[in-house]
């Protein structure tokens, strides 16, 4: 569907410079895979289709990908044997987002491409030629969720039209991490708009700027939210590693849907300095990646203090320098896991995969202490919507006051006239009654909020998770990440299959998904879940169980799930 036309709504995403898709003629590796141009270009990536809405049909015979399912340590190893290069890289991930992205299987999942990717791969380049290389992630091609401030030629818009003018005047925290250690800005992914933070009824990786995500491995299902077209990219191998947000469930729904690993870490381990916020005491930014390893490695990037993010003081002497040395294949073998069935609620299916995901474990040396029971499980969810009302509030009116630049929105008032007043192209399918009851709250210095942190904390943590661990001696936690994806429905909205991201969304401690198996064709992944910085066991844990199931399955890009069996 295209966005319609209105004087008042800001531009869209322009449409993508051809350009951008046509092969250097750069060799990329030993497979003699050299440049090409493309026969058409790119069309604009605002105005992506929403199924039953002229949506692409899936293809048949998509041709041979030379990067499908690659690893940051192939394409590493390639460059510094000089097989490859980051502009060849590049170049090939652009030239996959054209066949995949916009034309064939049309998932929409990339809502700007980095008009600079080329150029900054080919300084990265020309430093390993000079004998630089900046780290294990030096000239390596990532996306990034759109609601990540980057000070370049892309916006940050979280999808809304009232934003999609809007650029950053600095980097986010994290991405001048992402530049120094030498990696390949892509572009930027399209998201549930606002971190899905607008209504009850919404469709998750639908925004106005970005339209409809569509799932890769069957494009009439959810690709999950809010970091949907992260999850989505990743998966279909647009890019080799990707990066989310969550504040409960943002990373980790998305990853599971999508068959990938997504790793959301305790609240301060990574900066959120640049990130447009909905709570200051739940949000953070997380990799998604198809691989532990390459999770691993991201999050070595990403982890560390910022003074622009006073939350990330507490990370000091939490923060390892390389989480990939965590990564054990024998990391199962003695470590004690508590089973928490009170989240088997995703039915007798996923129950299945559930059940051989904990057998495997057991045949790689773990204990399983099954069941353990949380006692605070569904204690505090009131508590939490009443926590992220008032501070959505106070965080994004502190964002909006930032943006350098005329005509933009600064204050949660303003956006919320913007979308009333441009209803048609904002809210089609579904309206903003979230952004109504956050703007009616009052500050964070309110009784009532103080009172729903407090209890929201102590029953995740001190009586939550914390109890539980120490009472049985755990490791760490597993259940079920959730459901499989769930068909698209523009009208009545997310059809949600269950789900385990509460618990440590809410304590603000880290969780760990990796793939666990499939359902009728349709992934679906299990949770690791620590204690508060207890991101390198929860890394050891995950790497095990994935070198022992090895569950991931690259997308078909089927048209609808594989009914005819699991």
């Amino acid at each position: 569907m295209r966005t319609r036309e209105h004087p008042d709504v800001p531009d869209l995403a322009p449409a993508l410079d051809r350009r951008q898709f046509v092969r250097r003629g750069v060799a990329l590796g030993a497979a003699g895979v050299v440049g090409g141009s493309l026969s058409a270009p790119a069309p604009a990536l605002a105005g992506g289709a929403a199924v039953g809405e002229g949506a692409g049909e899936a293809s048949q015979s998509q041709a041979p990908f030379p990067l499908e399912e690659v690893t940051v340590e192939t394409l590493q190893g390639g460059m510094a044997a000089g097989r490859f290069t980051a502009v060849g890289i590049a170049q090939q991930y652009l030239d996959r987002m054209h066949a995949v992205d916009r034309t064939g299987p049309t998932i929409n999942s990339v809502i700007e491409v980095n008009p600079e990717a080329l150029e900054i791969a080919a300084r990265l380049d020309a430093e390993r030629a000079a004998g630089k290389v900046r780290g294990p992630l030096h000239g390596i091609p990532i996306l990034i969720k759109d609601n990540i401030d980057t000070a370049d030629r892309m916006r940050t818009s979280a999808g809304t039209l009232v934003l999609a003018q809007s650029r950053a005047a600095h980097d986010a925290g994290l991405v001048t991490r992402l530049r120094d250690a030498g990696l390949v800005i892509l572009g930027k992914t399209n998201l549930s708009e606002w971190a899905n933070w607008r209504s009850t009824r919404s469709v998750s990786g639908w925004s106005g700027r970005g339209r409809l995500t569509r799932n890769p491995y069957a494009l009439d299902r959810n690709a999950c939210g809010s970091s949907s077209g992260t999850g989505a990219s990743i998966a279909a191998n647009l890019a080799a590693i990707g990066i989310g947000t969550e504040t409960d469930g943002s990373i980790v729904c998305p990853a599971h849907a999508n068959g990938l690993v997504g790793i959301k870490p305790t609240v301060g381990l990574v900066s959120r300095s640049g990130i447009i916020p909905i709570s200051s005491s739940q949000d953070t930014a997380g990799p998604m990646c198809r691989t532990v390893k390459d999770a691993a490695a991201l999050l070595s990037v990403m982890a560390g203090v910022d003074a622009r993010d006073r939350a990330t003081a507490a990370a000091a002497g939490h923060v390892e320098a390389d989480y990939t040395t965590f990564c054990d294949v024998d990391g199962l073998r003695g470590a004690r896991i508590g089973v928490v069935r009170q989240l088997f609620n995703a039915g007798p299916a996923v129950d299945r995969v559930m059940e051989s995901s904990l057998a495997a474990m057991r045949s790689a040396g773990a204990v399983l202490v099954d069941p353990v029971r949380v006692a605070s499980i569904g204690a505090f969810e009131a508590d939490e919507f009443e926590v992220l009302l008032h501070e959505s509030k106070a965080g994004i009116e502190a964002y909006l006051a930032t943006l350098p630049g005329d005509g933009l929105p600064r204050t949660l008032a303003d956006v919320i006239r913007f979308n009333a007043a441009h209803a048609a192209d904002s809210m089609p399918y579904f309206g903003q009654e979230i952004l109504v009851q956050a703007q009616a709250k009052g500050g964070l210095d309110s009784p009532a909020y103080r009172r729903a942190l407090a209890r929201c904390q102590r029953l995740s943590r001190a009586e939550g998770i914390d109890q539980v661990m120490r009472t049985h001696r755990l490791d760490a936690l597993v259940a079920p990440t959730g459901g499989p994806a769930w068909v698209i429905d523009l009208v009545n909205g997310d059809h949600f299959g269950g789900g385990s991201s509460a618990l440590a969304a809410v304590a603000g401690y880290p969780s760990i998904t990796v793939p666990a198996g499939m359902v009728f064709g349709l992934p679906v992944g299990l949770s690791f879940i620590g204690g508060a910085w207890q991101e390198a066991t929860l890394v050891r844990l995950a790497y095990a169980f994935e070198r022992v199931t090895h569950a991931r399955r690259a997308p078909r890009f089927l048209a609808t799930a594989q009914l005819s069996g699991s």
